[in-house]
């Protein structure tokens, strides 16, 4: 008998894009199906098929960028004020200048 699971376990985050996708590409290939099956000229069904793969490709290109951001807007802020390489911060003063 185990436990509960402690908190730090990693969860399998679901690919929400890749589902939209899935379906998404699923649908351009059935809609044209139907429209055949219903009577449409095949010229109409490819047309269809067509506007529903560039819609569907244009939608992941957005879905992933809109994960990447999400990623990055996630991560803890740095304690180096967002600057690379450790630098930056504090006084300013010339080479030969004595500090007080």
């Amino acid at each position: 008998m185990s436990g509960p699971r402690p908190t730090s376990d990693p969860r399998p985050t679901p690919d929400t894009a890749g589902d939209v996708v899935r379906w998404a590409a699923f649908s351009c290939v059935l809609v044209p199906v139907v429209l055949l099956w219903y009577g449409t000229s095949l010229a109409g069904a490819a047309g269809t098929a067509l506007g529903l793969a560039a819609v569907t490709g244009v939608c992941r290109i957005l879905l992933r960028r809109s994960e990447r951001c999400a990623v990055r807007s996630a991560r803890p802020a740095s304690r180096e004020g967002g600057r690379e390489g450790g630098r930056g911060g504090g006084r300013h003063t010339r080479g030969g200048t004595p500090v007080d």
